[in-house]
């Protein structure tokens, strides 16, 4: 019964859709900004400290993002910061040298609102008696880090794509994740504007 009502939420079937994406993204952003700066011509350590930086850049969002949720729904505000990391994973791809880097580093203030934000927004609409395995599913939906990481070591892999360095192109996966958690986003706020039902 649990079963069908979650299968029946078109908004949570969506939600646990773009966590899945979610996660992918932020495993391999964390996961290849050491590759990105050895590109570079940086070395391991130092490119470890562009991952460190990262982090922090992950921690700032998360306290910034949390005050802006006292005057901006959460539903919108995930909108502006798929929309932001959108902008900078193309930053991430387009610009070679410092600039790129600099973008993938910042990708990581954008993530910080996101799986919590998926989360609380896809449990909305459930029904008390279902909260448990909705909940159980949300969190599963991590696989994701497991399936588009090693897709992008591949592309990684390639050395140049087109003319490009393969590491930068290698980000279009993430850009794809980042790109359908704002689709979400902006369909979620859309119906929280009483434009649609739920169901």
């Amino acid at each position: 019964h649990s079963l069908a009502n979650l299968w029946g939420n078109r908004p949570y079937r969506f939600g646990v859709l773009s966590q899945m994406f979610y996660v992918a993204a932020q495993i391999m952003v964390w996961t290849f900004i050491i590759h990105y700066a050895e590109h570079l011509g940086y070395d391991k350590a130092t490119a470890q400290t562009y991952n460190i930086i990262a982090m922090l850049m992950f921690i700032c969002g998360r306290f910034i993002s949390t005050a802006l949720m006292h005057k901006i729904s959460s539903r919108l505000l995930l909108t502006i910061f798929g929309i932001g990391a959108i902008a900078v994973t193309l930053g991430t791809i387009l610009l070679e040298g410092m600039a790129g880097l600099y973008c993938l580093i910042a990708i990581s203030f954008f993530m910080s609102l996101i799986f919590p934000s998926i989360y609380g927004i896809a449990m909305e609409g459930i029904d008390s008696s279902d909260t448990t395995l909705g909940a159980a599913f949300l969190v599963m939906a991590i696989v994701g880090g497991s399936i588009m990481p090693p897709l992008q070591g591949m592309i990684v892999d390639l050395g140049t794509v087109a003319g490009y360095p393969a590491v930068n192109i290698s980000f279009v996966l993430p850009l794809v994740c980042f790109i359908v958690v704002t689709v979400y986003a902006a369909y979620m706020h859309w119906l929280s504007r009483g434009f649609s039902n739920h169901k």
